[in-house]
């Protein structure tokens, strides 16, 4: 199984329009993301865009409205999580929030085989214990060039996506 990993697309639907697409070609139907989508509007454009499940770690900047939960039974494939996503895939415990800190924090409690976070927009792993982190850039491309990272659960291998290079 193959699954993709985003972060802080901050409402830039053309390239998360290419995200989606290239999920649908890859039959990828399980997306996690680390937060800053940054409206309701988006959440709307994922779900009318991709049918698989969509799991959700609230960001700094996603808007009051996308933070209350009562509009979420309408998106039945998606779940919210408001600091922090727990899951098991694949016999593996994986732990995903947007803040650098709060993942370390993750790591560091031995809990989890691997961790994702996003926020600083730059693509990056670390080992910590035997615990790997992994930020997988940012879709919006802000500061960075936009990236995604797609995992197979098959190998434990990640890949990183450059937005620009899909079609």
């Amino acid at each position: 199984m193959r699954i993709a990993i985003i972060s802080d697309v901050h409402n830039n639907e053309v390239n998360l329009k290419k995200v989606l697409d290239f999920c649908a070609r890859e039959k990828i139907e399980t997306i996690i993301c680390c937060g800053d989508l940054a409206s309701q509007e988006t959440l709307h454009f994922v779900t009318k865009n991709f049918t698989g499940t969509f799991y959700y770690a609230f960001g700094n900047m996603d808007d009051d409205y996308l933070r209350e939960f009562e509009h979420v039974k309408e998106y039945e494939n998606v779940q919210m999580f408001p600091k922090f996503g727990e899951l098991e895939i694949a016999g593996r415990r994986i732990a995903f929030s947007h803040y650098p800190n709060v993942a370390k924090k993750l790591a560091e409690s031995e809990r989890y085989d691997f961790v994702f976070h996003g926020h600083t927009h730059k693509p990056w792993t670390e080992k910590i214990n035997n615990c790997t982190i992994l930020n997988p850039g940012n879709v919006a491309g802000e500061l960075f060039l936009p990236t995604f990272a797609v995992w197979d659960t098959e190998n434990n291998k990640f890949e990183l996506i450059r937005v620009h290079d899909l079609k």
